[in-house]
């Protein structure tokens, strides 16, 4: 891909074998993995520019790592690995502790900044052979019989794009509303960077509470102290906690959280994303599929979300591969993908969903038996492993 490809004034094309609705890393991956293809391919980022400034920090699986190795875009990525979770609930005993060396892997998975993710794909784009238009605000998304078609701005000028397919990716709100099944938690995450007093050594924390799970990831050196912060928070207490001082929120953490990690000593910037669980309706066009937040939105608690949609862009560039160009949009490739994706989807946000009511109601009887549950967990090697092992490869591999 030569570097004029990258500009905005790239939206010359009017026909390509694949569209790819969302230019961030999980529509990236799709073009990566299809590189050798052949194919025409077009993302359209709305975005003006390839540089983003993004406050989260992504909790990568083995899996992912795997995949991203595959695509040229591991080597270079400013990854944290995490050697061990620690799993605990407050009010209540009992609590595990998950360990790579257990699960016989180099590490149960990886902190990644979303901004170093970002680039770490972009610079790989150039040699994928799609074209990236950037400042493409998708204003309709439409399907026929014998092609799809997006219709974008860029500008003050509108644009028609047809394709023999087209993929949704991130940016799950430019779904139709009847086409999502929707529930939202009345939470947000509070997302933020804090400092501990003790060195992080590679150890992550899911600390659940009755307002919501409480998450720390470790980033940097082993020895180093700084840890991503993701902080379930109850929708009517969200701008109450980004408005606190750095003080003030640091003092609340530490009572919500405990002293595992010593005090909290800074604060960096703080933002915050609503939580909702979205899953989209199989799609009523063979022409029109769905991956990553398009698909599916899911609740961060075991960070799962970002992890099932770089293996949805695996999987559908799979049975892309698998289907000759003139057939891309027919009927036999939508179900492949989809009985591929079947199991891993409902898996984890089944998971998800249940982990935040089990560990959201606050009875003492309910608190009694989720620490039974965790000390069961922590006493039985082969159920660690199991779950360990669903974390970082998907529902495929229970």
């Amino acid at each position: 891909m030569n570097a004029d490809r990258l500009m905005p004034h790239a939206s010359r094309l009017s026909h390509v074998d694949l569209a790819i609705v969302g230019g961030g890393p999980v529509g990236m991956s799709l073009a990566l993995a299809l590189r050798h293809s052949g194919l025409s391919v077009a993302l359209l980022e709305a975005r003006d520019r390839l540089a983003v400034t993004d406050p989260r920090a992504l909790a990568l699986s083995q899996g992912t790592r795997l995949i991203l190795e595959r695509l040229d875009a591991w080597d270079g990525l400013a990854a944290t690995a995490i050697d061990s979770i620690h799993v605990s609930h407050r009010g209540g005993l009992g609590r595990a502790e998950l360990r790579a060396a257990d699960a016989g892997v180099p590490a149960l998975g990886y902190v990644a900044e979303y901004g170093d993710l970002y680039a770490a794909l972009a610079t790989r784009l150039p040699d994928c052979g799609a074209t990236l238009l950037t400042g493409a605000r998708v204003v309709s998304v439409r399907a026929t019989s014998g092609y799809g078609a997006v219709g974008f701005r860029r500008g003050d000028d509108e644009h028609l794009l047809t394709a023999g397919l087209v993929v949704l990716s991130e940016g799950g709100g430019s779904l139709p509303a009847e086409l999502r099944r929707d529930k939202d938690y009345g939470q947000s995450a509070v997302v933020a960077s804090v400092d501990s007093e003790r060195p992080h050594a590679g150890r992550a924390y899911e600390r659940f509470t009755p307002e919501g799970p409480i998450a720390l990831l470790p980033l940097g050196e082993p020895g180093g102290h700084r840890y991503a912060l993701v902080w379930t928070t109850p929708g009517d207490q969200v701008e109450a906690r980004l408005a606190l001082s750095d003080a003030d929120f640091l003092a609340s953490l530490q009572a919500a959280f405990g002293d595992r990690q010593g005090r909290f000593l800074a604060s960096g910037a703080r933002a915050a994303f609503p939580l909702k669980l979205h899953l989209a309706a199989p799609s009523t066009s063979p022409r029109l599929l769905r991956i990553g937040n398009a698909a599916h939105v899911l609740h961060p608690v075991a960070g799962q979300g970002f992890n099932l949609g770089v293996r949805d862009a695996w999987k559908l560039a799979e049975a892309i591969l698998d289907t000759p160009p003139a057939r891309l949009g027919e009927a036999d490739l939508a179900r492949r993908y989809a009985q591929s994706r079947r199991l891993d989807v409902a898996g984890g946000s089944l998971m998800t969903d249940l982990l935040v009511e089990a560990f959201s109601n606050d009875h003492f009887v309910a608190r009694h038996a989720r620490g039974a549950a965790l000390a069961l967990l922590d006493l039985t090697p082969p159920l660690k492993t199991l779950f360990a092992r669903k974390m970082m490869f998907g529902a495929r591999t229970w």
